[in-house]
């Protein structure tokens, strides 16, 4: 019997208007607003007709969410979920329910912005203190960061730090062969633009020469499972004036002596097992660690510990002038993102297993991998027999066959060489029969495994003593109930999308849609291991695939690379694809890279990371790029050139007629232009970068194609690019070099943006755009009376996002700081304030926000302009007024004294809709300047906490 279909039911799992806040009513009143006519009148005046495309996206046509989850979940059956035991710095692992279905698939964590409004993001900010304990209390080190991208990174930026900090000209650095493969790959690859020369070899041979090196990378335990001590050599290269990088795995380091106390001075490594999928190799939190005479060069974000105005201990990002923006083109780092949900993930690991929970899991893997050992030396296979944490060696007469019978019994093993293979065995190994049965002729052993005793000790060199995690947070929280509630009190803390719009210019929080989501903890998503044989990723493959194709024809270009795993990597990726490049055309002495003066830091310091010399160009006063001095210096280094770096729209916030004229000026001198997709936003389906004029482009699928921030990460950065560049992206899509540990970067959240462009088809993502940038409009008109909008382009419009300049009110004594303080008691984020130009505020509405969303924040705006007012005119206290006072917390008012010239009322429901629901900030403003006067970057005590007695 055929059932007849029902046109009403299929409009109802249409995606594009669950995704799109504005309805056609809404639209039109905003058009109505601005005065326009039709949606097609604001785009063809927001957006130059020369550079506009004027044919549908070629992709393919809209499904609904239900039917794209089951052309997803077919297609992930191409993927086969065997048992891993590869290693390599990848491990099964358990994620705990508690921690998966409260924070991984929990909006309230993942869709929050970076904690840079401290007193709105103490939650994140607690459990990123939490992982930097954690990792400085394994390390043994002073100070950990709040997490980088991945080991492999992590390794490289270890090393740019000491080549930083090195004290002479020696650019020698010495790799252990004993690290992973991937991790000796990326180090290269950051090594070559950078003048450092990279030895890889056995710090055991005789001819090792610890002077040589300003610094050398040891892996702990090593790829191969040996575990070795590294104390001796370490000395001899801190005798010599070098310093000591190691990688080391965290949970080893509960049974082993930590790196810190045989002198290492970087330890850096991933979190990955500390409870969160593999996921085909990302996103993993990394982990960077030092000694305290290093904190200043250290990159990444670094979570200290203040008090607010009311005296109480409070947490926020401290030194937050970051490397990148202090030092721009002669910084050794462009990382400003991290991995923050995964940190967060890990982190709570910890909390939940408590530090005898992580010794007891770290002690059953090393015994099991004694068993294993002892049971495949009974078989009869030499076994090396140096000590061990979870990998085995194993040599056998051909590796192949070992393999293959290993696949037959649904394992997967990892070949050293043509002889030799390890095995690693994790926290969700529970049957080493299989593994014995392809050893033995797919027989299992003669004897039983239960008689093999192992004595699970290590000898006193490489041993741990002493206790690690004595803080409390991590020895409360052991029933899930507890865990539970501590998880939830953290989130109440944090201002997500749950609350509210977070409306912040150039980092596109839009709508991470729960059906983008889901497929993220599929089992046959999360479950491979990144080095798993290629026909068993044919699922991941058809992703990429499908992926890379829409991509390209989204921004027009010939080829895409999914390999770096944050905007930062994109934009390195990209300039050393334009540097090889040149290079194979005999134009190595192409080292200028031109960038405008309005450039976001990262732009200058993945030049300088990519060896070019950096050339700034001024801008006009309408923020576009002064042509005439982009021709002057353009023709003066027309020899030298390599590249111009440039944001469309601009950094400003519009559309750049003269950009065609910019390319081609580029061009005619021989070089390359990279376009920074940050606001991709404003481009997808109305023109294309490809079309433009540019030849390399990195997209930020963290914003435009709707994975989310995550509190601060994980992020994905691909690069397109034209075709004469497509052979010079990173591995495997072309000969460049690798800049991520894993082959396809943070693949497992790729498929939020396949669902994304799937839902949402050619016309659903254009139609996006065009409601972004109505948006944009809106707020713009509506806010422009009050702040003006600094740039506008030739029609008086803007495009996805507009800036508002507030630097008059510096007059008054009011700050833009106090304006975004004063927006957390309306219950709003703040826009990105004072960038790209001091004392303004930088807002993107996206395109999920309602026109009464975009009105409510508005209202907002405009009330706090009235308080401005009441400054100004005198009627307010110059600096005992809500603005100067902002946040307010309920401790504060509902304190039995009240001393302010102001209500509790105008303090804390200052509008009607707090009345229906309100956000407390959880703490008063935060005193960033004692907190970097007093670092503290590690849990405080609990006394901290405790309100002093007022008898």
């Amino acid at each position: 019997m055929h059932r007849i279909p029902d046109p009403a039911a299929a409009a109802l799992d249409t995606f594009a208007r669950r995704h799109i806040g504005p309805g056609e009513e809404e639209s039109a009143a905003m058009l109505r607003a601005l005065g326009l006519r039709s949606m097609e009148e604001l785009i063809d005046r927001a957006v130059p007709a020369s550079i506009r495309v004027r044919k549908p996206l070629d992709l393919p046509a809209a499904k609904g969410e239900r039917e794209s989850l089951a052309e997803l979940k077919a297609i992930s059956a191409g993927n086969k979920v065997l048992r891993n035991y590869i290693g390599a710095g990848y491990y099964g692992c358990i994620t705990p329910p508690v921690i998966q279905r409260n924070i991984l698939e929990n909006p309230g964590w993942y869709t929050a912005y970076t904690p840079y409004q401290a007193e709105i993001a103490q939650g994140r900010l607690e459990a990123l203190l939490n992982f930097q304990t954690l990792v400085t209390d394994l390390t043994g080190l002073d100070i950990a960061n709040a997490s980088l991208l991945d080991e492999a990174t992590a390794a490289a930026e270890a090393m740019a730090v000491c080549f930083a900090a090195r004290k002479d000209a020696r650019t020698g650095f010495f790799v252990s062969d004993a690290c992973h493969p991937q991790t000796i790959a990326v180090v290269k690859t950051r090594a070559e633009p950078l003048g450092i020369a990279v030895t890889v070899g056995d710090e055991r041979a005789p001819g090792f020469d610890a002077g040589a090196s300003f610094g050398a990378l040891f892996q702990y335990p090593a790829t191969d499972g040996e575990i070795r001590s590294y104390g001796a050599v370490i000395e001899s290269l801190h005798a010599a004036g070098g310093l000591a990088v190691v990688a080391a795995d965290l949970l080893a380091l509960t049974l082993l002596r930590p790196p810190g106390e045989w002198g290492a001075d970087i330890a850096v490594g991933s979190s990955q097992r500390f409870g969160v999928p593999l996921g085909f190799g990302g996103p993993h939190a990394a982990y960077f660690a030092t000694r305290d005479n290093l904190k200043r060069h250290m990159p990444g974000r670094l979570v200290g510990v203040s008090h607010d105005a009311e005296g109480r201990p409070g947490y926020r990002l401290a030194l937050q002038t970051r490397e990148q923006h202090i030092r721009r083109e002669k910084a050794t780092s462009n990382i400003c993102t991290a991995q923050v949900l995964l940190a967060v993930m890990a982190s709570m690991y910890a909390v939940y297993h408590g530090p005898g929970g992580l010794r007891k899991i770290a002690t059953r893997i090393h015994a099991q991998a004694q068993k294993l050992a002892a049971a495949l030396a009974r078989l009869g296979h030499k076994v090396t027999e140096s000590p061990l944490f979870d990998t085995v060696r194993v040599t056998v007469d051909a590796s192949a066959p070992i393999l293959q019978a290993a696949l037959a019994q649904g394992l997967n093993l990892r070949a050293l060489d043509a002889r030799t293979i390890s095995i690693s065995v994790d926290e969700t190994t529970d049957d080493l029969a299989p593994i014995l049965r392809a050893f033995n002729g797919g027989k299992p052993p003669t004897f039983d495994l239960d008689e093999i005793i192992c004595s699970g000790e290590y000898g006193a060199d490489l041993a741990r003593t002493g206790e690690f995690l004595t803080h409390p947070v991590f020895n409360r929280c052991h029933t899930e109930t507890e865990m539970l509630r501590y998880i939830r009190r953290l989130e109440a803390k944090d201002l997500s999308l749950t609350t509210s719009m977070i409306p912040l210019g150039s980092c596109t929080m839009k709508l991470n849609a729960t059906s983008e989501m889901l497929p993220v903890t599929w089992p046959e998503i999360g479950g491979l291991h990144p080095f798993a044989p290629a026909d068993q990723a044919q699922g991941y493959a058809r992703i990429f695939s499908d992926l890379e194709k829409w991509l390209a024809e989204i921004t027009g270009f010939a080829a895409v690379s999914l390999q770096p795993n944050a905007g930062s990597q994109g934009e390195y990726a990209g300039l050393l694809a334009i540097r090889d490049y040149h290079a194979s055309r005999g134009g190595a002495h192409r080292n200028v890279c031109i960038i405008p003066q309005s450039a976001h830091g990262t732009n200058p310091a993945s030049a300088a990371m990519a060896g070019f010399r950096v050339v700034a160009v001024r801008c006009l006063e309408d923020g576009d790029i002064d042509l005439d001095d982009l021709r002057a210096k353009t023709a003066s280094h027309a020899r030298d050139l390599a590249c111009l770096m440039i944001t469309y729209p601009s950094t400003h916030g519009v559309f750049e007629e003269g950009i065609q004229e910019v390319c081609e000026i580029i061009h005619a001198h021989g070089g390359q232009v990279y376009m920074d997709g940050a606001n991709m936003n404003a481009q997808a389906g109305l023109c294309r970068p490809g079309d433009i004029g540019a030849d390399v482009c990195h997209l930020n699928l963290h914003k435009t194609f709707c994975i989310p921030h995550g509190g601060g990460g994980p992020g994905v950065g691909p690069i397109g690019v034209a075709a004469h560049l497509a052979p010079f992206l990173p591995e495997p899509r072309g000969a460049g070099g690798q800049v991520s540990a894993a082959p396809y970067g943070s693949a497992s959240i790729l498929v939020i943006s396949w669902m994304y462009i799937r839902m949402m088809g050619g016309e659903g993502v254009t139609h996006a755009t065009r409601v972004a940038i109505l948006n944009a409009n809106y707020i713009a008109h509506r806010l422009d009376p009050y702040f003006p909008v600094l740039f506008k382009g030739k029609a008086g419009l803007v495009a996805h996002e507009c800036i508002l300049d507030l630097r008059r009110w510096k007059n008054f004594g009011i700050e833009v700081e106090d304006v975004a303080k004063r927006l957390m008691d309306y219950g709003f984020h703040a826009p990105t304030v004072s960038w790209p130009v001091p004392g303004t505020m930088m807002i993107e509405p996206t395109e999920s926000e309602s026109q009464a969303e975009l009105d409510r924040f508005c209202d907002a705006m405009i009330a706090i302009h009235g308080e401005m007012k009441a400054v100004e005119s005198g009627t307010s206290d110059p600096v005992n007024n809500p603005l100067k006072r902002a946040p307010h917390t309920a401790a504060a008012v509902t304190a039995d004294a009240w001393e302010r010239p102001y209500s509790r009322q105008t303090a804390a429901f200052p509008a009607p809709w707090l009345k229906e629901h309100k956000f407390w900030p959880a703490v008063a403003r935060i005193d960033n300047v004692y907190g970097d006067r007093n670092l503290q970057c590690s849990c405080p005590p609990v006394e901290a906490f405790v309100e002093p007695d007022k008898a």
